[in-house]
Parts: C-alpha cells; structure tokens; sequence
C-alpha cells in the first residue's frame, strides 16, 4: 500500500515536469524571451515615433503651408490610414514568407522614406509620403502579435505584448519630444529628419537582438484560403467585439493628441513648441499601464480591466477641459494611462482568441485600431474648428460611451452563455444534483 500512495502522490508532479519540459516556447526566464521582448520594444519605438512624427508638428506645417488644422491633420491620418489598408496584405505575406523578415522589411523601408519626408515641398508631396510610410508600417504592427503568439509561452504573453505596446508608447514620446525642441531650434523640417535618425538606431537595435523563430510554419499565399479565414474571424462575436473597442479607444487617443498641440499653443495657455513636445512626457504613464496589463488583467479579469480602463479614460476627458494648465495635464495623464491599458487587454484577447490564422486576426485588429486613429485625428480637428476643444471631449466621450456599451453587453453575453453551461452539467449529472441538494 505504501508504494502504491507514493506513486499516485508522485505521478502527477512528473507528469507536470515533462509538459514544462517539453514546451520549446519562451518562458520569462529565458534569454530569448528578454532579446524577443527587447527587439519588439525597440521595433514598437520606431513604429510610433515615425507615425506621429508630424503630430506635434501640426501647428508650425499648417503656419508655414497655410493650411488649416484639419488640413494638417492628414499628415497623421493619411499614414494611419494608409496602415490600417495594407496591414492585412502583408500580415499574409508573413504568413508565407515569416513574421522575422516582413518586419525587418517593413521597417527599413519606412525608415528610408523617414529621412525624405522632411524634404517634401509641399503638403501634398508631405501628405503622399506620409501614406507610403504608413503602409510601410503596416508589416510591423500584426506580424510582431503573432510572432509573440508562436513564440511566446501563453501565460506570458499579456505581459509580452504589453511590452511591445509599452515601445509604441516610448517610442510616440519620444519622437514627439524631440520633434518639439527640434523644431524650436531648427523648424519642423529638421525636426523630422531627427525622428528619423531614431528610428534607424532602433531598427538596427530590432535587427540585432531579434532572436531565430522556432516556431513559425510557413503558410499558403492562396487568396481563397486567406479570404475564408479573414471570414472565419469577422463571424467570431468575440473578435468582432475587440475589433470595435480598439477603434474607439484610438479614436479617443488619435482625437485628443492631434488637437492637444493647438490647444496649448493658443490662449489662455500660449505654450512654445519645444514646451508643448515635452508635454508627452506623459507616454511613460501609457508605458507603465501597458506593461502592467497582464497583472490587471489576472486580478480583474479582461472584461474588469477593460471597465478600469475606459473609467480611467472618461475621467481625463472631463478633468482636461478646465482651462487650467495643471488641470489639462492631469486629464492627459488619465487619458493616456487609459488608453494604453485597454489597448494592451484588448490586442492581447485577441492573440489568444485567435486559434488560427492569428497574424489576420491581429491584422484586422490593427486595421481597425488604425482605422480609429485616423478617423480621431480627423474628426477630432474637425471637432475642435467647430467647437474648441469642448468639441473633441465630446467626440472622444461618444466614443468612450461606445466602449462601455460593447464591454457590457460582452458582459451580458458571457454570463448568458456561463448560466447555460451550467444547466448543462446539470442535466448531464443528475444523480449529483439531487445528492447535493439532499
């Protein structure tokens, strides 16, 4: 009896120890996920500081093309448009060809056309080039989600890819702060010239330290089996429904920084560039509530962090319209730190909801995630010419009223389908019901 009771007590710790020993994936531990974790980071820097690099520029571009800011705005829409096209394309071509090389490709490309951007001559040739570097871009973004997916140990992968959103928002604070000084000192134009100068520091950093994919399996470039399963994706609910609250969320996001350079330039505030660039200082909130989202997640659940994070969102909204210097800071501190935390949730739900196909489900993620940047940057501008900044709160509190609609009724839904589940086992155990009852 003795051996029999050690055995059973053992059995089940060796059986652990050789699943754990058997999984090939990157553990937190492991050297290869800190390289992993450390490329992506400085692979989402370069992405993000070469997309917004016109962003706190839009008042000097919009002075010296005399322009209006809805005008200039499209310097940062067309490139998160022209992303939010062609990110599914070329997530395909990552399928067949690996998620190593399309972002290595993907980022050198956008990093040459980065250093002829400040060279435009006008805004149109500005725009243009803008929407090249975007669709550029667009082989960063999915192809670095599912290559975390593949190579990453599941448990860790909120906290991988929160790394990774956490380089969008070092690299979006960055690229604005030196754009501002730079510009202060030397125009708008050398100030994109040094963004660009970052962003192949960063890409030669990614280059370096991107560890080999063990885990990639090249698939098939056949349009009718990428289209069926970009099908497969739009029917899932679930996927549809973290599609939507990523577009809201930068719909709010894209909204509020591409007016937020005005506003501060004007009175009662009359800020100077280099001031106003430094005023995104607040991105470190967006890093550490980005990196910390897999924690949240664990205590909260998805759907808990979610409501923490639009609450978060909502409240810097209100608290930035008072014409308060201090005031305004505060809310873009909330708004960012928001934003960030719901992004990271919500782009890893969908890398693990995803059983197949995940580049094109992160691909549409992106898409829209993209989609809502650009319509944010827009309406947003168009916004704050109709109605001052008062105009763009507005615009981002209906889009915040958006994501606690769709969180709720996923809410609804998940509780519908946990009651059914239930009354499943009951009835398949009824002999256990009735002794529990008894």
């Amino acid at each position: 009896m003795p051996p029999a009771s050690t055995k059973a007590s053992t059995t089940p710790v060796d059986a652990d120890a050789a699943v754990v020993d058997t999984d090939s994936r990157l553990a937190p531990s492991s050297p290869g996920y800190r390289r992993m974790s450390f490329a992506l980071f400085a692979a989402g820097m370069a992405t993000f500081a070469l997309l917004y690099s016109t962003q706190a520029l839009l008042p000097l571009i919009s002075a010296d093309f005399g322009v209006s800011a809805s005008a200039a705005s499209w310097t940062v829409s067309a490139a998160t448009g022209a992303l939010a096209l062609f990110v599914l394309p070329l997530s395909a071509l990552s399928e067949r060809f690996g998620r190593s090389r399309m972002m290595t490709v993907s980022l050198a490309v956008a990093v040459v056309v980065g250093m002829l951007v400040p060279f435009a001559p006008s805004l149109e040739w500005l725009v243009a080039l803008r929407a090249v570097q975007g669709a550029a871009l667009a082989g960063l973004p999915a192809s670095a989600m599912a290559c975390l997916a593949e190579e990453v140990r599941p448990k860790a992968l909120v906290a991988a890819i929160g790394l990774f959103v956490a380089g969008n928002s070092i690299g979006g604070m960055s690229g604005r702060i030196v754009t501002g000084w730079a510009a202060q000192l030397w125009g708008w134009r050398a100030a994109l010239g040094a963004v660009g100068l970052l962003a192949v520091v960063c890409a030669v950093v990614f280059r370096l330290m991107l560890p080999k994919a063990r885990h990639f399996t090249p698939g098939s470039l056949d349009p009718r089996a990428l289209a069926k399963t970009v099908r497969g994706h739009l029917a899932d609910p679930l996927l549809l429904r973290l599609y939507a609250i990523g577009a809201l969320f930068m719909t709010v996001f894209g909204a509020v920084y591409t007016v937020i350079g005005y506003r501060l330039a004007e009175a009662p505030f009359s800020l100077p560039q280099g001031v106003i660039g430094s005023v995104f200082l607040v991105y470190l909130v967006g890093t550490v509530s980005s990196a910390a989202a897999g924690k949240l997640v664990a205590r909260t659940g998805r759907r808990g962090a979610l409501y923490l994070a639009v609450s978060t969102t909502a409240a810097g909204l209100l608290l930035s319209v008072a014409d308060a210097l201090g005031a305004v800071l505060a809310g873009l501190v909330l708004i960012t730190a928001g934003f960030f935390a719901g992004h990271a949730v919500a782009s890893s739900s969908v890398s693990r909801t995803a059983k197949t196909g995940r580049a094109q489900a992160s691909a549409l993620y992106q898409s829209a995630y993209y989609l809502g940047s650009s319509a944010g940057g827009t309406l947003g501008a168009v916004a704050f010419h109709a109605g001052g900044w008062g105009g763009t709160v507005l615009l981002g509190l209906v889009a915040v009223g958006g994501v606690v609609s769709i969180t709720l009724y996923g809410t609804r839904v998940a509780r519908v389908e946990q009651r059914q589940l239930v009354a499943v086992r009951t009835r398949r155990t009824p002999r256990a019901g009735g002794a529990a009852r008894a």
